[in-house]
């Protein structure tokens, strides 16, 4: 704060209340990872009074080398009770890469329709409402999956927030999106094309927590950006302070083993 340390921390969340003198002052956020690269934000400056909250911008990147990624196969089926299936995360693979740091998602087995689903906590952040996740995702059989899906979730104030999308391939050949309230998912009508194999393709989503709703602003896909901007109600939830991004791979009627690549994968929030 105005040029001098005021607070640090370890881990991958910097969340913290300050007491500083009132009046105009600035604020940069800076930090390093494991491997010795170095972060610094762009200043902020503010102006304190009694009580002033500043909501900063916080950026995790390359979160598919992050350890500590969860998952599940039954938990990812309707209702949480799907089948048991082969699946795996394999980091740091450098071919297909896109900087020598991407994980490898595999499903395989013998069950139609069934999922594997993995996802990594990032920490709590109260002050968070608008999010940006953004990836490249890798395929060599664009026929193989059912489905691909791509999530952040937030849970605060008692309430959990559901902001999760699926390009469902075989079924609608659109972007579907989460009801949280209603735990269904919901046609956008908005086209989701096949994915081009052998290549990478760039997704960002935008979205907003907006009082106890759920916004789908807009997707983004190889360039091609569409706004969404629909609105669902978040559910309530007991002793939750999260936010976290997944990735679930779903198979077909006649399903296949089958890999997904990941690289540069970002959650960005304010």
């Amino acid at each position: 704060i105005d040029g001098s340390l005021a607070y640090t921390t370890s881990g991958n969340v910097v969340n913290t209340q300050l007491s500083m003198a009132s009046g105009t002052r600035y604020m940069q956020v800076q930090g390093w990872d494991n491997y010795g690269n170095y972060y610094k934000s762009a200043p902020i400056s503010f102006s304190v009074t009694s009580t002033t909250t500043i909501a900063t911008t916080a950026k995790f990147s390359d979160i598919q080398t992050f350890s500590g990624w969860e998952s599940c196969d039954a938990c990812a089926g309707p209702g949480g009770t799907g089948p048991t299936v082969p699946y795996s995360m394999t980091q740091w693979i450098s071919n297909p890469s896109m900087d020598g740091k991407t994980a490898q998602f595999w499903i395989g087995g013998t069950t139609p329709y069934s999922q594997a689903l993995w996802w990594k906590q990032l920490g709590g952040n109260s002050s968070a409402y608008n999010f940006v996740y953004d990836l490249y995702f890798y395929v060599k059989d664009s026929n193989a999956p059912q489905a691909l899906e791509f999530d952040a979730n937030q849970s605060v104030n008692g309430m959990k927030y559901i902001f999760g999308t699926e390009c469902n391939y075989k079924q609608t050949g659109t972007w579907r999106i989460w009801d949280t309230a209603n735990a269904s998912w919901v046609n956008s009508g908005i086209a989701c094309p096949k994915p081009a194999a052998y290549t990478w393709n760039h997704l960002t989503w935008e979205f907003k927590r907006v009082g106890t709703q759920v916004q789908f602003v807009s997707v983004t896909l190889n360039g091609a950006k569409t706004y969404v901007n629909r609105y669902f109600y978040a559910r309530p939830v007991s002793n939750a302070y999260e936010i976290n991004v997944a990735f679930q791979m779903d198979q077909n009627s006649y399903p296949i083993n089958y890999s997904v690549w990941l690289d540069k994968v970002s959650l960005n929030y304010w």
